[in-house]
């Protein structure tokens, strides 16, 4: 079955009105590939903001959520809160919420199960690290953190996984395309062998880490790359080019 090719961009903590202004215009006024789904992860505090400006071909997504809908837990937002603003999507597991602010494989499945039940769909994150790779254990990893998400998910059709390299991540190191395309069959294989055959083959296993213009077209030609998580190159016009890898 052929699996709608998906591109995120991940704006991260950029941005202001005016410069995410400027992109959204951009953007609404692009030949945009019409058989490609796009979700922009934007600042919580602009998600009003972005999901008002934006046309709403785009679909708009949180970076982050917690697991409960509402209590005593500053700073923090909830996938009401998030469906409230008119926003469907939410990036979790990103590597910067891993590594920086120490959030357990455990935590980001219990994120998971949340936002699904609530209705959002996930955008949820694996990847190795550079000593993880090198040590040769690249497929224990993501393989372990894949399970965690799996075991949290009952509908995978609101899920969409995303691999990043953490060693590609902001480093201008890119995986290879062979590289990519290696550890995305190999997570499909995984997800034959371990959830169902059906999810396997409709699932999308989009690629991040240094995404760009000129690297994204040799990535989207891979067999089990279903598109991308783009960072710094979301807030650029070439975000544009790379929506349009397949066309």
């Amino acid at each position: 079955m052929s699996r709608k090719f998906f591109v995120g961009g991940n704006w991260k903590m950029n941005g202001d009105k005016k410069s995410l202004g400027d992109l959204i215009q951009t953007m609404n006024g692009a030949n945009v590939d019409p058989n490609v789904e796009v979700v922009c992860g934007a600042p919580s505090i602009y998600l009003d903001f972005v999901r008002s400006k934006l046309d709403a071909k785009f679909g708009v997504a949180a970076q982050n959520c917690y697991k409960v809908p509402k209590g005593a837990f500053t700073g923090e937002i909830s996938p009401a809160m998030i469906k409230d603003c008119g926003v469907n999507w939410v990036i979790l597991g990103h590597s910067e919420r891993r590594h920086v602010f120490g959030e357990s494989d455990e935590l980001i499945g219990q994120k998971t199960a949340h936002a699904l039940e609530n209705g959002l769909g996930v955008i949820a994150c694996i990847g190795e690290k550079l000593d993880e790779r090198e040590g040769g254990i690249t497929e224990k990893v993501v393989f372990s953190q894949t399970k965690v998400i799996a075991d949290n998910v009952k509908d995978w059709s609101k899920v969409v996984l995303a691999y990043e390299p953490v060693w590609a991540i902001g480093t201008g190191k890119t995986a290879s395309p062979q590289q990519a395309q290696e550890v995305h069959e190999k997570l499909r294989a995984w997800l034959k062998t371990n959830v169902s055959e059906a999810v396997a083959n409709s699932v999308r296993i989009i690629y991040g880490g240094s995404v760009t213009g000129a690297t994204c077209k040799e990535l989207a030609s891979q067999k089990d790359v279903d598109g991308f998580l783009v960072g710094g190159a979301s807030l650029k016009p070439e975000f544009i080019d790379i929506i349009n890898a397949k066309a």
